[in-house]
């Protein structure tokens, strides 16, 4: 009859590895290769998803702010139509410094609403519908599924 430390060393050495779910075989069968196959398409099938998700969400963002900046031109130049339009009455009306006033403003709007074009145009030509790291990662995906051993 051994001692309980010396039952409890040699019972740990049958157990798997860690982080192992099944015991080492020095000869996996067709079954277990299969497997182990099919866990890492899945594997690696959910982690292409994820990659898709991240990038399309990204995309989304940069378009949203894109938008956003395109949006305030128009608002912008909105504003400068009816400054102008101001300046133009006041201009006729009375032809004093009021009016030069009124015709500085809609300069300034006019150059902010040209900014905020450009840069949210640029901004906008920059954003990609397609996920590229998912379609390269997926194409060295078949590249190494029809050669697995180069």
């Amino acid at each position: 009859m051994g001692t309980p430390s010396t039952q409890h060393t040699t019972d740990q050495s049958a157990a798997p590895s860690a982080g192992s779910t099944r015991a080492p075989s020095p000869d996996p069968s067709i079954g277990e290769l299969v497997g182990e196959i099919s866990e890492d398409l899945t594997q690696l099938v959910r982690e292409e998803v994820e990659l898709a998700k991240a990038e399309v969400k990204e995309s989304a963002t940069r378009a949203g702010k894109a938008a956003g900046m395109l949006a305030g031109s128009g608002y912008a130049g909105h504003l400068a139509l009816l400054m102008g339009s101001l300046a133009a009455v006041f201009g006729l009306a009375h032809v004093v410094d009021l009016a030069w006033a009124a015709l500085i403003v809609t300069g300034l709007w006019a150059i902010l609403a040209a900014v905020l074009f450009v840069v949210g145009r640029k901004r906008l030509r920059t954003v990609s519908a397609k996920p590229e790291r998912t379609v390269e990662t997926l194409k060295e995906d078949a590249q190494w599924a029809r050669n697995p051993t180069s």
